[in-house]
């Protein structure tokens, strides 16, 4: 039921209980009372698909045409992990006062999963996406806006090649475009004679400096992975996610292959910590993307995790990127402001941003060649 009904509407829906009309208007309070809980509280479901069941939490209503929040998250987290920071940042509430929230947490991810039997096959990248529209259609929803974080950009990025329709736009944090070549399977292979699961992990979410000096972080991390997720549902997820097929997308070339070219067509923001070890896969995926949707913004002073870091500027940013989509127009802006140039857009910010170009252009055929050098929308946020 949502939100906007009189009182006298919401009066005639007990009307056949019989209750004196006196008592109607308190009625009216405990039911406004209802949709109040309903939009703040969340709602955990177990969706069943093709490839098995998914975990979601929806917190809010649907308001009106607008699209859903829908957010996934990396290997070795789950969605509280992951975006709890952020969403609960003052900035990121106001938001969500305009929007309804789903969270998906990976199969098996999610806190107090069972184990999983014996002989389970795992989903693929590809089918963990594949999971999505029928989650949407039995939730009805309509389309969404995505927030993805490494593994979960993946996924996110191949719902929206994929449904195109459903997907209205994309933030996209830490995602890698490519399959790994032989060499980071050898590397990969080397590391996990020598390591175990939940070093792979750290070492996939954090660089080697945010490993010696960010001690607290570093602790509450590495405890959330060796033991709030089942280990053996982890290494089934990760070894998915270490298993990924490319992500075939090509950059448009205006006025010869913008509308036939496998790219993303919705908007898209690409955000990387300036430490990150996904900086070089981040500003490759740019490289494929259409350089009039996309955004690459980088953050100064952060590394792997910056939805749990800078969760301020991230809100900021995602403020800024859905209302360049048309939405919440008239939501305050305290740290970003859009000015405009003849070649590429740039913004200003008073914690000191400054912007530049960046590279952006792969030749045809490439792998995940370093790409060559074009004009495009990047930003470098500054402490």
């Amino acid at each position: 039921m949502a939100f906007g009904l009189n009182c006298a509407s919401k009066v005639d829906l007990f009307a056949f209980s019989g209750f004196p009309k006196q008592c109607r208007p308190a009625l009216c309070t405990h039911l406004d009372l209802f949709y109040i809980l309903t939009s703040l509280l969340p709602f955990e479901h177990d969706v069943e698909t093709a490839h098995g069941v998914l975990h979601v939490t929806m917190r809010g209503v649907a308001k009106g045409n607008r699209p859903t929040i829908l957010t996934y998250h990396d290997i070795g987290l789950n969605h509280k992990s992951c975006f709890n920071s952020l969403f609960n940042y003052e900035d990121m509430l106001e938001v969500t006062q305009h929007f309804s929230v789903l969270h998906v947490d990976a199969p098996g991810q999610q806190e107090n999963a069972p184990v999983f039997p014996t002989g389970y096959q795992y989903p693929t990248m590809d089918e963990l996406a594949e999971m999505l529209p029928s989650v949407l259609t039995q939730l009805q929803i309509k389309s969404v806006i995505g927030i993805g974080v490494g593994a979960g950009a993946y996924i996110l990025t191949r719902l929206a090649l994929n449904e195109p329709s459903l997907v209205e736009g994309l933030v996209l944090i830490n995602v890698d475009p490519c399959a790994k070549g032989w060499v980071d399977w050898a590397a990969s292979k080397l590391s996990g004679w020598t390591s175990n699961l939940v070093d792979i992990i750290m070492g996939h979410h954090f660089s080697s400096d945010e490993l010696t000096e960010n001690k607290e972080i570093i602790q509450t991390y590495r405890l959330h992975i060796s033991q709030d997720v089942p280990q053996e549902n982890l290494a089934m997820f990760y070894n998915s996610y270490d298993s990924r097929t490319e992500l075939q997308m090509e950059r448009p070339v205006a006025g010869l292959n913008e509308n036939t070219v496998t790219t993303l067509r919705c908007p898209a923001l690409l955000v990387v910590g300036d430490t990150s070890p996904a900086v070089d896969a981040v500003v490759e995926c740019n490289s494929r993307m259409n350089p009039t949707k996309t955004t690459l913004l980088k953050m100064a002073d952060c590394g792997g995790l910056p939805q749990v870091v800078q969760p301020g500027k991230l809100a900021e940013a995602f403020k800024y990127f859905v209302q360049g989509m048309g939405y919440m127009p008239t939501a305050g802006m305290t740290r970003l402001v859009r000015s405009r140039t003849h070649s590429a857009s740039s913004i200003s910010s008073t914690d000191g941003v400054r912007s530049r170009s960046a590279t952006n252009t792969l030749a045809d055929g490439a792998g995940c060649a370093a790409p060559e050098r074009t004009e495009v929308q990047t930003i470098e946020m500054t402490a």
